[in-house]
């Protein structure tokens, strides 16, 4: 059974960093292009980021272009999120998805079709 587990979440200030981590146990998700997406309270589901198998492209939801970085490593079976310039409107519980059709971007920007979810970690940021 695959499982995803987040961590890294927490209390910070507007302006501060964080770094979400998200680890898979049970397969091998090299082969898998993953993900971040967030709920924030009274919202929708949202996409953040993803990046493809081989971290050789990745795409960015605009409203945090230029300021968080998505990467992996696949010997770790982990995806990481690097969270910059954070603002009181990224507080929500971001999730880490993987998706076996590598970097379907529809699939993502719809948050439709991911193959595995986590549990999620929560971000709340404090103006």
């Amino acid at each position: 059974q695959v499982q995803l587990v987040e961590s890294g979440g927490g209390l910070v200030q507007a302006g501060g960093s964080l770094r979400l981590s998200c680890a898979g146990s049970g397969r091998t998700l090299s082969r898998h292009a993953m993900g971040w997406f967030r709920q924030a309270p009274g919202q929708e589901r949202a996409f953040v980021a993803v990046i493809r198998w081989s971290g050789t492209a990745t795409d960015y939801a605009d409203s945090v272009k230029g300021r968080f970085i998505i990467s992996r490593d696949n010997a770790k079976n982990t995806v990481y999120l690097q969270m910059n310039s954070l603002k009181p409107e990224d507080t929500a519980v971001y999730y880490c998805a993987a998706d076996a059709e590598d970097y379907q971007l529809g699939h993502w920007r719809a948050g439709i079709g991911m193959d595995y979810w986590g549990k999620g970690t929560l971000v709340t940021v404090s103006s």
